[in-house]
């Protein structure tokens, strides 16, 4: 496996309007990014990946993009930007933008040429179509609830969105929309930032005979007609040929219905496509037929064979993103862990977990302190659009909505997305204004001030594992094998290499549990626990994670 810088990185997710906000307008912003740098650096990370922050209307929070090249005022402008990213640099910190190549707003240029006329220059850039039987071309729906098709009155005709009506998909099938993305890409390179994060950059190929979807299965028709279109991978090709190949940068690109199957396409180092991709298999896990609002039950051993199956794939030629959240997921301690009595054990576990696996480790804001879940008391309190296009399409059903309203606790983004808690006091340090959104009321409890004071916080362990990592090459690039697979309790595994050997031993339950396998437990002794004053055998008390070395 041939190392590189993106490899051996422990990249850190902001979210910049839930950050730290410096004005006042209840709203985080770039300055506010800049005045934690040292925070950020305190905790061992390489690189940050900003989610956007580029002009827009914010119908989806910066990922319905007005102008690619611009920094939205609110969050600081153009100067606010480039003096974040010299701060960066400066304390040795990388910079991943995050690109939105698969629609635009509404209200950028293009669009608003492109709907002028039909015989407009701008027509192409995105997909139009003439309706079928009295309606739309098809019968597909959005990701975000609803058709994908808007029909509009200037000229008769529909343009496709497989998100937001404001976020009309762009057509790449015109090399002219090709050439204007790569320009994009080069305007960010030459102002030195390091990497891109591109989103939904599975969906940028379509099917163009536009099928109706036979099944009723959103995950199935997101596998079988929004991704891995027919052209998908001479796309990616010409872009890294074109632009991304010419600057030591890394690339991540985001895949729903990317899986096991089709995703080596993407990150195989011949391919010269993408370096990782963000696979949703993990995080899709307890999401039904009618996608995350239409919950499942949690399978664990499912969970672990998903680790299992990308690992086992990607171990030759390729290279794996492991993540548990981001925002558009609810938060992992709460999800995967437990939030209450075992808050803080939980949290350190999927810590341990995050920071032994192979591939590049992505930590979200805020986890690293352990927030929780927001579970606000009316559809009122909550702004993300797919938890209130959801909301509307539930009640227009007649569903029990005290019911739909405890589905929205637990899988809403915007669980999420309230502000990051640095200090007890007002809004948790985050605003002297009104937040955007409003806080998670467990702040004062729950955050940095209080994590930084107390050596056996969440916090600090994120810090000792980073450092155990990256002092331990073992962790990022040695074999990997997942032991007693079948466990409905202890995720279990070894990484190991020429030189080293480590065993974790994971317990999801708020059970004690005895482990017991093939494995000499003579030949190796405990360095790392969640727990203090660990007995260094294979007993493990509830949400306790260790970590083995061998003699």
């Amino acid at each position: 496996m041939c190392r590189t810088w993106w490899k051996e990185s422990v990249i850190y997710q902001i979210y910049p309007r839930s950050f730290f906000d410096t004005t006042g307008n209840g709203m985080g912003d770039l300055m506010g990014i800049q005045k934690k740098v040292a925070y950020i650096k305190n905790l061992g990370v390489d690189m940050v990946w900003l989610c956007p922050v580029y002009e827009s209307p914010n119908d989806d929070n910066g990922y319905d993009i007005s102008d690619y090249t611009k920094i939205m005022d609110e969050f600081g402008g153009d100067a606010a930007f480039d003096e974040l990213l010299r701060e960066l640099h400066a304390n040795g910190l990388k910079l991943m933008m995050d690109v939105v190549f698969n629609h635009s707003s509404d209200e950028h240029h293009w669009f608003q040429e492109s709907r002028k006329s039909k015989d407009n220059k701008y027509r192409d850039y995105y997909f139009w179509k003439e309706g079928k039987e009295g309606g739309p071309p098809n019968n597909w729906t959005s990701f975000f609830g609803g058709n994908v098709w808007k029909y509009d009155d200037l000229t008769k005709e529909y343009y496709l969105h497989l998100f937001t009506e404001k976020q009309p998909d762009l057509n790449w099938e015109n090399p002219k929309v090709r050439e204007e993305l790569k320009n994009v890409l080069e305007f960010w390179l030459k102002k030195g930032v390091d990497g891109f994060r591109m989103d939904v950059i599975s969906l940028i190929s379509k099917q163009l005979h536009f099928p109706d979807a036979e099944s009723q299965d959103f995950k199935e028709i997101i596998t079988s007609y929004y991704s891995n279109g027919p052209r998908i991978h001479e796309f990616l090709k010409e872009l890294n040929h074109d632009v991304l190949s010419k600057y030591d940068i890394v690339t991540v690109g985001e895949g729903p219905g990317i899986d096991i199957k089709n995703g080596p396409l993407y990150v195989e180092e011949d391919r010269d496509e993408l370096n990782m991709v963000f696979h949703f298999d993990h995080m899709f896990i307890d999401a039904g037929p009618g996608g995350k609002y239409d919950p499942l039950d949690f399978d664990f051993v499912r969970f672990k064979q998903v680790f299992n199956d990308w690992d086992e794939k990607l171990h030759q030629k390729g290279w794996g993103s492991i993540f548990l959240g981001n925002h558009d997921f609810s938060r992992m301690v709460s999800r995967f862990g437990n939030d209450t009595i075992y808050r803080t054990e939980s949290a350190k576990l999927l810590a341990m977990l995050l920071l032994t696996l192979r591939g590049t480790v992505y930590i979200y804001q805020g986890d690293e302190i352990g927030m929780t879940n927001v579970a606000f008391p009316t559809i009122e309190d909550y702004n993300d659009v797919e938890t209130l296009n959801n909301w509307k399409e539930a009640k227009a059903k007649g569903e029990d909505m005290t019911e739909f309203l405890k589905i929205v606790h637990r899988q809403s983004r915007d669980n999420a997305r309230t502000p990051m808690q640095w200090n007890n006091t007002l809004n948790a340090g985050f605003s002297i204004g009104t937040p955007w959104l409003k806080l998670n009321k467990n702040y004062e409890e729950i955050n940095v001030e209080n994590a930084l004071n107390d050596e056996t916080s969440i916090l600090n362990f994120y810090k000792e594992m980073i450092a155990f990592r990256k002092h331990n090459l073992c962790l990022v690039y040695g074999d990997y094998e997942c032991l007693d697979v079948e466990n409905k309790q202890v995720f279990a595994y070894r990484r190991y290499d020429a030189n080293d050997a480590f065993l974790i031993l994971l317990n999801f339950s708020d059970n004690s549990i005895s482990w017991h396998h093939e494995f000499v437990v003579k030949d190796y002794t405990l360095v790392k626990s969640n727990l203090k004053n660990s007995a260094s055998n294979f007993d493990l008390k509830p949400w306790q994670a260790k970590l083995f070395r061998k003699i």
